[in-house]
Order: structure tokens, then sequence, then C-alpha cells
């Protein structure tokens, strides 16, 4: 008798496919009373929501080379550019400089998100060294996640009123 699959688990940041249900609560004595939530479900909650550790080394290791080599290089052009302004190899306009190293720290800035959204969120799957397919699929899953959010807002919202 072939046994059926274990059920796949959540990967972290991944959206619920179904919309959540909102239990009907009686009206509460106290309006300013808050439930206290149980310890257990703060830590069953908190332990879907958290990165793993070997996907979180991976996204460090991700944002140090895609942010890191463009951010350096932002630097390291003022002392080239001053290097060949001081010893007058070249004549370069002070705009040039500007937009040149403003370039190449804003790719530090987005090599940031790449780094992120380019790791394979999954444990197991350590994902392609560029990680195109990981960044397609991570974005999609970010993109859901909040088009989800903002349904249930709505819907919250048309219930209040």
């Amino acid at each position: 008798m072939p046994s059926s699959p274990a059920p796949r688990q959540r990967l972290p940041f991944e959206p619920k496919k179904q919309l959540r249900q909102k239990a009907q609560k009686a009206p509460s004595p106290i309006p300013s009373a808050q439930p206290i939530a149980k310890p257990e479900a703060v830590r069953s909650q908190a332990s879907l929501q958290a990165i793993p550790d070997q996907v979180s080394r991976r996204m460090i290791k991700r944002m140090a080379l895609f942010s890191g080599i463009p951010t350096g290089l932002g630097m390291f052009s003022f002392l080239a550019f001053y290097w060949v302004v001081s010893h007058d190899w070249l004549e370069i306009p002070p705009y040039v400089v500007f937009a040149v190293s403003l370039g190449l720290l804003g790719l530090g800035v987005l090599g940031l998100s790449y780094g992120i959204f380019s790791t394979s969120w999954d444990e197991a799957r350590s994902g392609h060294w560029l990680g195109w397919q990981e960044f397609k699929i991570n974005l999609e899953r970010t993109i859901n996640a909040w088009r989800t959010q903002r349904k249930d807002l709505r819907k919250d919202l048309e219930e209040g009123n």
C-alpha cells in the first residue's frame, strides 16, 4: 500500500494559499482589554516567520557579493578620479565623478535587494550561483504576498463599515 506524500511545509515568506477566515467573536465587556497570547502560539508563529540559519547565511554571502563589489568600486572611483586629476592625466569634470560614483553606489543598494531575492529560500536547495531563477520565484512570491495582504486589508475595511 503506497503511503501518501508528506504535506509540503511552507517556505519562509511564502504567502498562504487560502484566505484567512475570521472567527466571529462576542463583544468584549471591556473594549480596551486585549487577549493575552499563549506562549506556545507565539513560538509556533515565530518559527513560521523566522528565516532559517542556512538561508540567512546564503543571503549574507550574496548580499556581500552583489552589494560589496559595486559599493567598493564606487568608493574606489573617488580615489581613482583623484589620482588621475592630481597627476594631470585628464581633465575630469566634477559631475562625471559624481555620476560614476553615484551610479556605482546605487548599484550597491540594488545589489542588497538582489542578494536577498536571488537566494533560494528553500533550506534544502542552494540554487544557482547567479540566482536568476530564484529571483523570479521569490519576487513572484513577494508580490503575491503583498496582493493577498492588500485583499485581506480591503476585506477587513469593508467588514468594518
